[in-house]
Parts: structure tokens; C-alpha cells; sequence
């Protein structure tokens, strides 16, 4: 699978909240030239829950399309109906993503047999590699480690983002999973100590405004070059936590509409980064070498 820094890629639109595809089209071209590693499109970041499933669809591929195999494309395609879920991979694996990235289903609380037989009836339904993501932050919903496990049996189950920030975690999936099983941190604050347990990479947002930078920390702790791997996180470490002062994609949206990237585009109930917060993420962008 694939390794390094992942962008949970924003989803461009303009004030009104349509959908912006010629910024779409600019950012993933942003991405290929500095070295980003892959992209993560429609996920949390990239404002799934607030796209219907025609736009969902429609921006899968666009960015299908326009990263035209320079850059692996996994497809976020979760949702907290089954069968939902189902349909939203089987338009991933039409337009031609490489793989899918399901979270786990939100606001029902499923038990550990529910997300076990959720995961892999979408699995048997659809023959694209498939990571699973679990942000109990969010979700309401923790999937736990050996649940992962027996997941990790189902064929086309290649991977999991991890993303409570418990770096425990990853040794735990490791030795329950095996080698082969792709596994990514979501959390950047934690990043390069979990790659440096083991992780094959991380789903970052830190790497929508930073990808170079992130795409560089990335390889030295992969390769257990901690110093180093320290060394280049170190002017991150604020922009890791400025980034959710508010929720996620609130200020990263904001911070690439400061550096020109895309428009002032986010959709309701997400609201425009508050007044009191932007100093505070310019400043972390400054200290990034951003601004």
C-alpha cells in the first residue's frame, strides 16, 4: 500500500458553497509538485457529510480525472448506513479511485459485531482495496484493536486510519494485523512518534497548507531517523494543534484561503474561521515558513 503523507484534501467552493473544480484542479496540482505522497478526497475533511451523494460522486471524479494516476487517489466512501456506504464505494471504484477509506458509521453506535459485519459486507460488495478509519471523536463509535483484527482477515481490507491519538494503539494493531496490513495515524500532533512505532504514514490536514513539509517529516520517521524526523516537525508543532482550534476543516479551509490557494467557501452548519481565532493560526503558519 501506500506510505508517507496522505492529504485529507479540502474540497474547494466558492462563497456561495458550490463546488470550485478549477481550484480543485490547481490544489492537486500544488500536491504533485511538492511531493505529497497521496491524496484522501471527500473525507471528513473534505466536508462528505455536508455533500450529497450526486456532488460526492461528481467530485470523486473530478479528482479522478484531474490527478490522472500522478498520485495515488484513495476515496473516502464511508457512511452510517450499510448500504449507503455500499454505493458510494461502488462509485469510487467506477470513476477509479485506487482505494476507499470507510469511517466508521457515525451517530448509531453500532456494537463491535455490527462494525465487523458493516465492514465487510461493503468489502464483499465491492472489489477495491479498502482502509478503514476510526475517529471516535467523531464518530461516537471506537472500534477496538481486535476488532481491527479479525477485519484484517476480509480479503480487500488492506489498512486502517487510527485516528484517537494513542500511540499505544499502533503497536497493538501491528501485532494483531501482521506486516502487510497498511496502517496510518490521523492525528498530526502524534504523527511522526507513530510512524516511528511502526504506522506506514499518516492521513494529514497539516499537509494542505504544509505538504512538503509534512512529505519530508514523513520519510525520516518512516525510516526510524528520529533526530532528523524531530528536527523537521519541530516548525510544525503549532500548526498541528492552531488547525483545530476550531473544528476540522474550519481552519484549515480558512489558512489556504490566506495563502491564496482556494476561495472562502465552507458549507452550514460549518461556519468562517471566528475573528479571535485567525491570529492565532497565522501566527503557527508564520512559524511554519508559511506565510
Amino acid at each position: 500500500m501506500y506510505r508517507g503523507s496522505l492529504i485529507a484534501l479540502v474540497t474547494p467552493m466558492r462563497e456561495d458553497g458550490s463546488l470550485d473544480f478549477e481550484a480543485l484542479e490547481k490544489l492537486i496540482d500544488w500536491h504533485v509538485a511538492e511531493g505529497s505522497d497521496g491524496l484522501v478526497i471527500v473525507g471528513t475533511t473534505g466536508e462528505s457529510a455536508t455533500l450529497d451523494e450526486e456532488e460526492h460522486c461528481e467530485v470523486l471524479r473530478a479528482a479522478v480525472e484531474i490527478t490522472a494516476g500522478r498520485l495515488p487517489l484513495i476515496a473516502g466512501t464511508g457512511a452510517n448506513a450499510t448500504t449507503e456506504a455500499v454505493r458510494l464505494t461502488r462509485c469510487a471504484r467506477e470513476a477509479g479511485a485506487d482505494a476507499c477509506l470507510l469511517v466508521t458509521p457515525y451517530y448509531n453506535k453500532p456494537t463491535q459485531e455490527g462494525l465487523y459485519r458493516h465492514f465487510r459486507e461493503v468489502a464483499e460488495a465491492v472489489d477495491i482495496p479498502q482502509i478503514l478509519y476510526n475517529v471516535p471523536g467523531r464518530t461516537a463509535c471506537d472500534m477496538l484493536p481486535e476488532t481491527i483484527g479479525r477485519l484484517a482477515g476480509v480479503a480487500n481490507i488492506v489498512g486502517v486510519k487510527e485516528a484517537t491519538g494513542e500511540v499505544a494503539r499502533i503497536t497493538h494493531i501491528r501485532r494483531l494485523c501482521g506486516e502487510d496490513f497498511a496502517i496510518y495515524t490521523g492525528d498530526d500532533a502524534t504523527a511522526r512518534a507513530a510512524m516511528l512505532l511502526g504506522a506506514d504514514g499518516v492521513i494529514t490536514v497539516t499537509g494542505n497548507v504544509a505538504p512538503r513539509q509534512m512529505h519530508r517529516m514523513c520519510q525520516a520517521a518512516i525510516a526510524g531517523e528520529a533526530a532528523r524526523a524531530a528536527e523537521l516537525d519541530a516548525p510544525l508543532t503549532d500548526l498541528h494543534d492552531a488547525l483545530f482550534v476550531e473544528a476540522n476543516p474550519i481552519p484549515v479551509k480558512w489558512a489556504l484561503a490566506e495563502m491564496g490557494r482556494i476561495g472562502a467557501g465552507i458549507r452550514l452548519p460549518l461556519t468562517w474561521l471566528a475573528d479571535e481565532q485567525r491570529p492565532r493560526v497565522r501566527a503557527a503558519m508564520r512559524a511554519a515558513g508559511l506565510l
